[in-house]
């Protein structure tokens, strides 16, 4: 615990998919403090299903519920610990929109939002696409949206995506393409 000190834990709330935790602590400063915890019981996995022979990306708009708004974002779900990441983001993209990929690789390993929840987020490329019928889970009200990936990379620079996955992997996807493009490849 570094130089934190816990005294007292207290589970405060419990569902399939979180718990939330209540620390009485000792600061690293040695002052009382409390803290907050949220645990993840599952593995964020998104995916950017990308077709490279033509650029175009496909991303999903769906109602967020927890925001009260519609969000733009790569396919995600989750994943439950102690599953293989890279199976349920591809039963996740084949669920959300109905692709299913030859290739993948591993874009991202990152936590969300580390100064309250222990959120893990694997982000993969999958590419060499194929299409079929979506079957989306009966809390998802998703639409399928193809643009050009310099597009999807233009509304995060525009504040339009702000779901931080998608802003994280479609970052990190430009950076693949730039240090492609000077190294001749």
């Amino acid at each position: 615990m570094g130089k934190w000190k816990i005294k007292n834990t207290r589970l405060t709330y419990d569902n399939p998919w979180i718990s939330v935790s209540h620390h009485d602590v000792i600061t690293p400063s040695g002052n009382p403090g409390l803290y907050g915890k949220v645990h993840f019981k599952n593995i964020a996995v998104g995916v950017i299903p990308y077709d490279v022979s033509t650029g175009q990306l496909y991303l999903v708009r769906q109602f967020r519920f927890v925001l009260n708004q519609q969000s733009l974002e790569i396919p995600e779900g989750g994943c439950l610990i102690g599953k293989r990441p890279l199976s349920e983001a591809k039963r996740e993209l084949k669920e959300e929109t109905g692709i299913v990929a030859k290739r993948w690789e591993k874009l991202l390993d990152m936590h969300l939002s580390n100064s309250v929840t222990d959120e893990r987020a694997i982000v993969y490329l999958a590419s060499e696409l194929s299409f079929g019928a979506a079957s989306p889970e009966e809390t998802e009200d998703v639409r399928v949206i193809k643009m050009h990936w310099k597009k999807a990379y233009q509304l995060v620079l525009d504040g339009k995506i702000t779901d931080a996955m998608t802003v994280a992997a479609l970052l990190r996807f430009k950076l693949i393409h730039m240090e492609k493009r000077n190294h001749g490849k």
